[in-house]
């Protein structure tokens, strides 16, 4: 069963989420390497970071230290260090949650040079705390000659920033190349449309790859099968205006046409 929506479906923007984005990026992978010259190779890598109360000290998950065990360790005598030992306190500790976010490389044959990042916005990049880390991620890719693509297929959440106001629009595919940075493309289109196909940069001489992304969003509802997951007899979850709410009842009511 596909999605009773034309172009991108908003019911997705609930829990749903994780596993669509998983799953959007590995069908959009391949429909990119379908096309990609054979200079080019195009391959997923992900992300991995803390989600904490404060920003400000939130960190990779890299270990600062790291204790190991040497062979033969533990065999011999305990000898004291000659510190007094004091009776600890027993406290919680706080668990805080891991955030694994795919993205998609393109690069250059054969020395593997990095050509372009692809990203598919989710909530955690569009919000405080992943927000900022995001933005780091993203102002470093900047002072690079590296094109960056990011595809927004969410209704929730803040635009990234931009010196100029964005389009009015619910979706953006933003191309920013890195021989023509401050300037980027934006192409922007709303729940109605179909989602279009758009240019993936590469470097010179070789053209842009066209991807047509409602094929491949069609691959990745059908692999997934969502259809048969998401709860139409529901409010939808993403946090839609009062058009958006009935342009998309209008569309859910086909279901059961």
């Amino acid at each position: 069963m596909g999605s009773p929506f034309p172009g991108m479906d908003p019911y997705l923007e609930g829990s749903e989420w994780p596993d669509f984005h998983s799953t959007f990026i590995h069908s959009w992978r391949e429909a990119i390497a379908q096309e990609l010259p054979d200079e080019y190779i195009a391959r997923i890598d992900e992300r991995v970071y803390l989600v904490e109360t404060d920003p400000e000290v939130r960190k990779l998950i890299k270990p600062d230290i790291s204790i190991s065990s040497a062979e033969g360790a533990g065999n011999g005598p305990q000898r004291s260090s000659g510190l007094a030992t004091l009776a600890p306190v027993t406290l919680p500790v706080e668990i805080i949650d891991g955030v694994t976010e795919l993205y998609i490389e393109i690069v250059a044959r054969p020395e593997l040079s990095l050509v372009a990042v692809l990203e598919l916005l989710s909530p955690a990049n569009k919000e405080n705390p992943g927000r900022t880390e995001y933005e780091s991620k993203r102002n470093g890719i900047f002072r690079q000659d590296v094109h960056l693509v990011e595809l927004d297929l969410l209704c929730g959440g803040r635009r990234m920033a931009s010196p100029r106001l964005m389009p009015n629009a619910d979706y953006y595919y933003l191309v920013a190349r890195g021989d023509q940075r401050p300037n980027c493309q934006v192409y922007s289109w709303n729940l109605a449309d179909a989602l279009p196909s758009v240019p993936v940069p590469l470097r010179s001489p070789h053209a842009d790859v066209i991807v047509d992304l409602a094929a491949v969003f069609a691959t990745a509802f059908e692999r997934g099968r969502f259809g048969r997951r998401l709860r139409y007899d529901r409010p939808c979850p993403a946090p839609l205006n009062d058009n958006q709410r009935a342009l998309a009842a209008r569309f859910v009511s086909r279901i059961n046409a």
